[in-house]
Order: C-alpha cells, then sequence, then structure tokens
C-alpha cells in the first residue's frame, strides 16, 4: 500500500512537472524563444546558462538533457525558415549554455554564481528586518514575497554574471596588451640582432679593402717623406772678378 502510495505520488510530481513544460512552451514558441535569446542585452543575460536554457540550477543531468532536446527543436533553423539566421544565432546560445552545463567545472562555477546571489538577497533581507525591528517597525520585506524573492535573486545573479565578464574582459584585454608589449620587444630584439649581423658582415667583406687603404696610405706616406728628405748638389757661387 505505501509502495503504491508512494509511486501514485511520484507520477503526480511528473505530471505536474510535464504540465508544467507544456505551460512555459506554449506560452514561448519557437519565435518568442528566439526573440527572448536575442532580445536587447542578451550578451549578459545569457551569461547565465540556466536563464538561457529556463531550467532549474538544481535540476538533474537528465532534466537538462531533456530541456535541451525541446528548447533546441524550437529554435534549430531548419524549423525556423523564415528567420534561419536569427535561429542560428539563438541555436548556438541554447548549445552553448547546454555543453557549458556538461562541463562539471563550468557548472560548479555557474552554480556559485546563482548561490552568490541567492545569499546577498537573504543577506540584504536580514539587513533590512534588523533595520526595520531597529526602528521598531513590522519585520516584513517585500523579498518575503516568493515571486519578488525570485525575481531579486535573479537579478543579483544577472548583475554578477555581467560583473565576472567585465572582469574577464579586462583580464583578457591586459593579457592582450601585455603578449603585444612582448611581442614588440621581441620584433625589436630580432631587429637589432639582424643589425649587428650586418654590420659585422659588412665590417669583415671590407677588411681586405680597409688594409689595402691603409697600406697605400702609408706608402704615400713614406714616398713624400724620402723627397722631403732627398739633398740635392748646389753648384757653387761664382764670384764676379774685380778689376783695378
Amino acid at each position: 500500500m505505501a509502495a503504491g502510495g508512494s509511486g501514485e505520488e511520484a507520477f503526480n510530481t511528473f505530471y505536474t512537472e510535464v504540465k508544467q513544460i507544456e505551460k512555459r512552451d506554449s506560452v514561448l514558441t519557437s519565435k518568442q524563444q528566439i526573440e527572448r535569446l536575442l532580445r536587447p542585452g542578451s550578451s549578459y543575460f545569457n551569461l547565465n546558462p540556466f536563464e538561457v536554457l529556463q531550467i532549474d540550477p538544481e535540476a538533474t543531468d537528465e532534466e537538462l538533457k531533456k530541456r535541451f532536446r525541446q528548447l533546441s527543436i524550437l529554435v534549430h533553423p531548419d524549423k525556423n525558415q523564415d528567420d534561419v539566421d536569427r535561429a542560428q544565432l539563438a541555436f548556438e546560445a541554447v548549445d552553448k549554455a547546454y555543453k557549458m552545463l556538461l562541463e562539471p567545472d563550468q557548472k560548479k562555477k555557474a552554480l556559485d554564481v546563482v548561490h552568490a546571489g541567492k545569499e546577498y538577497v537573504e543577506h540584504m533581507m536580514s539587513q533590512k528586518k534588523k533595520q526595520l525591528k531597529k526602528d521598531g517597525k513590522p519585520i516584513d520585506v517585500e523579498e518575503d514575497d516568493p515571486e519578488m524573492f525570485r525575481q531579486a535573486v535573479y537579478k543579483q545573479t544577472m548583475k554578477l554574471f555581467a560583473e565576472l565578464e567585465i572582469k574577464r574582459k579586462e583580464r583578457e584585454a591586459k593579457d592582450m596588451h601585455e603578449r603585444k608589449r612582448q611581442r614588440e620587444e621581441e620584433i625589436e630584439t630580432q631587429e637589432k640582432a639582424k643589425r649587428e649581423r650586418e654590420w659585422q658582415k659588412n665590417f669583415e667583406e671590407t677588411r681586405d679593402g680597409r688594409v689595402d687603404s691603409w697600406r697605400n696610405f702609408q706608402a704615400k706616406g713614406k714616398t713624400k717623406k724620402e723627397k722631403k728628405n732627398r739633398t740635392f748638389l748646389k753648384p757653387p757661387k761664382v764670384k764676379m772678378e774685380q778689376r783695378e
């Protein structure tokens, strides 16, 4: 009896989940899903793979695969011949999110962001309640409502994903700048070495010419010196006779 009751409860749970999926998919048609995935700001919205796939962060791998199949069919270019290019972009976003959640390390990072967003909202709720209690007011806050809490977590999570992406791009730009600087230094070093090799080569190639020039210079110098030191016999001066 207990087993039968447990089985019926499991079936009811499954049936409820199926109905929820059907309801959600009926609201978002292929066209609406494409619009959702390509809406303004999608480059940041789509950083959250759970948001892209519209799946609970705690969903099992089987649920993840099932959701991927459902969503990928809706936005696949083959199913959207009237909007192939945009459908392709939407499909790529879905495929990227799915592959990210299949990778354990990537999934853990995404879950850490979601949990951090939830913890932040809970912390802010606690701070608000403390202040209200201190002011002698009712300690009810709008996040006590499940839907408001969900929205607050969603917003904070999106903010965290965006901040991480901005930091990643900054690191990437910094690394690229550093690689560029190093490459410029390498090129300068190579050019300097090339100039030195060319100078050395020219120096060696013109050695004989320089030696000959020096020898000619020395030879000319000796010739001039010899000419300078050479003496000539001069005839005696003839004295004129004086007559008386």
